[in-house]
């Protein structure tokens, strides 16, 4: 089992939403790069599969199915990069 608040504290720092729009979800994050990295997914991949997959937009967090794609697949680069190999590990 997954401690999804253990993300939502860790990478609290990371998903500042002070300003401007609300900020990503964590555990929408750590899910999508979970995927990616057990199914050896590009960015694109994981994307397109979380909108055509109920199931993992349930691993994800989302409570109702969604027909449009959650963030842009270049933005799991950036958040990559943002939280560094220390934060994913």
């Amino acid at each position: 089992m997954i401690d999804w608040e253990f993300f939502e504290r860790e990478w609290a720092g990371f998903f500042p939403s002070s300003v401007g729009r609300p900020a990503t979800p964590p555990r929408l994050i750590a899910g999508l790069l979970y995927l990616q990295h057990t199914f050896d997914l590009s960015n694109e991949a994981v994307v397109a599969r979380w909108v055509e997959n109920p199931y993992y937009q349930h691993f994800c967090g989302e409570a109702f199915f969604q027909h449009r794609p959650p963030i842009d697949p270049s933005s799991l680069t950036r958040w990559r990069k943002r939280i560094s190999e220390e934060g994913v590990e």
